[in-house]
């Protein structure tokens, strides 16, 4: 979907309203969206949030899209796969240029999980991509932990500015 409008809202219910109740049918629309690219080996993961976003929201959305998709498939799922170890800035207006470069080594691939990337097709969830850093990072993580394909999928992407 395209980040605005109805889609906008409904993410940003899932993310900051304690709307948990979307993200089961937005996990199987996924997993719809998702079914060339899925397969049997593929796992799934979520972008991770740093420990101290996460307190506040209290959840991972993207947990909560990745646990939906992978459930509707039948996927493994490993929630802990990534990790933030440390704290970024909010990005909402942050340009291109700064996103990746505070992004750029802000995701690494938690070592006690890096087995069960290897070898494997990862399929990484967000509930948005706005410049693709994150997605970029997290692609990077899963790669050099020896990944054999990573692909993504988001809820919603923001629109390029023209």
């Amino acid at each position: 979907m395209i980040y605005q409008g109805t889609a906008r809202k409904l993410v940003l219910g899932l993310k900051h309203s304690d709307r948990t109740d979307i993200a089961g049918p937005a996990g199987r629309w996924l997993a719809q969206a998702c079914d060339d690219i899925l397969t049997p080996q593929t796992v799934v993961t979520p972008v991770p949030l740093h420990w101290v976003r996460k307190l506040r929201r209290k959840y991972n959305q993207a947990c909560l899209l990745a646990h939906a998709l992978a459930k509707h498939t039948n996927l493994t799922y490993i929630p802990n796969a990534l990790k933030r170890p440390a704290h970024t800035r909010a990005l909402e207006k942050a340009d291109f240029e700064e996103r990746y470069r505070r992004l750029s080594t802000a995701i690494e691939v938690n070592q006690r999980q890096k087995r069960a990337l290897m070898g494997k097709n990862v399929l990484i969830i967000d509930d948005v991509m706005t410049s693709g850093a994150t997605l970029h990072a997290a692609t990077q993580a899963c790669l050099s932990a020896g990944a054999l394909n990573v692909n993504v999928a988001v809820l919603a992407r923001a629109e390029k500015n023209r």
